[in-house]
């Protein structure tokens, strides 16, 4: 196919480019360098992938998340669409034939980690293969001023000196003037094309609602825009109480973080997708691959850690270009909150470099090895073990993977041991008096036929899929066992797969990224200093912070942001007082009831209301409600 039109019918389904796809693939296909910049929901991958599909050979793509070139394959899969990639854990025998693959099998991607890059006899196994198109994707990385920058790919620079005749395209959603200058001299790009789509959204509305009690707020939110929503929180914990107090008060929701297995995401995801619940709460594993136009409401619950973040996923509200919000509610205290434990979880290189120590005598990896050796990991039972602070040490775990010493991957699994205590006989008269809990009872029975005499390693999500229940349900049931005294389970979460992708050295690893671990930590201040001012600054309208921070000027205001709304709000206060006094005479209310009877906001109403009780007009019980004060 010569038409790029064409491609995009065939495969995705689209009788047209959104702006500036078009531009992009144009440039591409001309053979130029090009760097793009394309905001959350923009649609990157399209912009290499149809291309890619229009040129003879294959396209090399680079991308720092395994999460992520994971779910790229998968959907290039369904679109019939051969890719590969060369993941963590496999032998030079395994690597070398999936290469062979690459000339022999029809591929049109094979994605990498900036990691295998610099693996000198892998590198050379590339300059053999018929590559016709490079891509960068997540660029920002390779800038020490990117907000995730990514030691790994400043090695990219070889890739123009030894494909200096194959255009090479890098892709970002978000990127400052000075990031896009240091990608570009980083990447050695010759005579590039610079594209990118404005940070302004014009039918995104940024809202800030500072409010005590966030649920009350959000059930204000949910009613008023009935709209598909998501909430981000920063907790899995979060997740689910939220979810369920939605539930509770007759919302539907459901939820997302990145301990539920692949069936749990998927099915909850579905159920949002697929509009059969109103709101999924979710934490920011929740975005990647996610493409769901019509998003009306994007609500933060806690505080992201940088405007970057803040932007990513506000944008995932209107992609359909109706009118959408993004709404950040934030208590008094929340600001210092987050800050005092952003700032307490950022770790020095003392820190750091304890935490990789412990992380080898965790998996007994000893000195000059360790090179590719993969291992499930709990993040809670290493933190337990050494006594270590969680959250400090999940950011060191991260920092040690943005830097390339070690790789995280999601998989969710969980390692169970359990043994019966009571004899068989019991056992089926436990099941009678459980009915709801039987059947996956029996089916540990059929399957384990020695649980009673022995510990028996037992397999949650073979349990789970033989009663078409979820592992979550398979766990309750285990721990409802162990709490009746019926058995003894040893349960063991794990989550998060770690690769060591280099040999244990401890103190020469670390020093060599020690520098970076300083300046890394002041840039995050920084980055959570504009966050704040996002936040707190009352005397500019929301847009024209966002995209000054992305050194776009931005002349008028959006009109249509809370403090745009705050500015041209204009309330009649005289009728709004008797409003208020009419309703209280008819039916004593709580502040709340009067918001909801008079749609208005409580910074409206408190004033009325504190200048009717000065005036001894209505009167406060003990119930928290007004009433006609029958002396006046």
């Amino acid at each position: 196919m010569s038409d790029p039109i064409d491609v995009l019918q065939k495969y995705w389904g689209h009788a047209a480019f959104r702006f500036p796809q078009e531009d992009i693939i144009k440039s591409v296909l001309e053979g130029k360098d090009t760097l793009a910049l394309l905001p959350t929901g923009g649609g990157k991958s399209v912009c290499f992938q149809v291309p890619a599909l229009m040129k003879p050979g294959i396209c090399i793509v680079v991308s720092p998340l395994l999460a992520l070139i994971s779910d790229q394959i998968q959907n290039l899969a369904k679109k019939n669409i051969k890719a590969l990639t060369i993941s963590g854990g496999l032998s030079i025998n395994d690597i070398n034939d999936l290469l062979d693959n690459l000339h022999f099998g029809d591929y049109k991607f094979l994605y990498l980690s900036p990691e295998k890059l610099q693996v000198d006899w892998i590198f050379e196994r590339l300059k053999k293969l018929p590559i016709s198109l490079i891509a960068i994707d997540e660029a920002h990385c390779i800038s020490q001023w990117g907000y995730d920058f990514r030691p790994a790919y400043t090695s990219l620079k070889h890739l123009k000196e030894n494909f200096s005749q194959i255009p090479i395209i890098a892709l970002t959603a978000s990127a400052t003037d000075k990031v896009q200058q240091d990608i570009i001299e980083q990447l050695q790009l010759k005579q590039v094309n610079v594209i990118k789509k404005s940070f302004t959204r014009d039918n995104l509305a940024y809202f800030i609602i500072p409010f005590q009690d966030k649920l009350h707020k959000i059930q204000q939110i949910l009613t008023k825009n009935t709209g598909s929503s998501i909430i981000y929180v920063n907790n899995r914990k979060a997740c689910i109480e939220i979810s369920n107090q939605l539930n509770s008060l007759h919302y539907t929701a459901t939820y997302f973080h990145g301990g539920m297995t692949k069936h749990e995401k998927q099915k909850n995801m579905d159920l949002w997708m697929n509009n059969e619940v109103q709101t999924i709460v979710a934490t920011n594993a929740f975005g990647m691959g996610i493409d769901k136009p019509d998003v009306r409401t994007v609500i933060h619950y806690h505080i992201p850690e940088n405007l970057e973040n803040y932007y990513q996923e506000a944008g995932r509200a209107g992609r359909d270009g109706k009118k959408a919000y993004a709404i950040l509610i934030h208590s008094p205290s929340d600001i210092d909150n987050s800050e005092n434990q952003f700032l307490s979880n950022l770790p020095n290189k003392e820190f750091v470099k304890l935490v990789y120590k412990k992380l080898n005598q965790f998996f007994r990896i000893a000195y000059g090895e360790g090179l590719n050796e993969s291992f499930a990991f709990s993040i809670e039972t290493f933190c337990k073990k050494y006594d270590l602070p969680i959250s400090k040490t999940f950011n060191t775990i991260q920092f040690l993977d943005n830097q390339g010493i070690i790789s995280l991957s999601k998989e969710f699994s969980n390692k169970v041991k359990m043994i019966f205590t009571l004899s068989s006989k019991e056992i089926i008269r436990y099941c009678s008096l459980n009915p709801n809990d039987s059947d996956i009872i029996e089916s540990i029975l059929r399957i384990y036929p020695g649980v009673f005499e022995l510990e028996t390693a037992i397999k949650i999500e073979q349990i789970a899929q033989k009663n078409k229940t979820s592992p979550q349900k398979v766990i309750e049931v285990l721990e409802k066992l162990e709490k009746n005294e019926v058995a003894k389970i040893q349960l063991t979460p794990t989550d998060t797969k770690i690769i060591f992708n280099q040999v244990r050295e401890d103190d020469t690893a670390i020093n060599r990224v020690g520098n970076f671990i300083k300046t890394r930590n002041q840039d995050k201040i920084m980055r959570f200093e504009a966050i704040k001012h996002f936040i707190t600054d009352q005397t500019t309208c929301k847009n024209k912070i966002i995209t000054l921070y992305f050194d776009e000027k931005t002349q008028t205001n959006c009109g249509i942001c809370s403090y745009c709304i705050n500015n041209k709000e204009v309330i009649d206060l005289k009728s709004l007082k008797a409003n208020t006094y009419k309703i209280i005479q008819e039916q004593e209310s709580t502040a709340r009831e009067l918001e909801q009877k008079l749609s208005t906001d409580a910074k409206h109403i408190i004033p009325v209301l504190q200048e009717l009780l000065e005036e001894d007009k209505i009167k406060l019980n003990d119930k928290n409600k007004y009433h006609i004060n029958g002396e006046a």
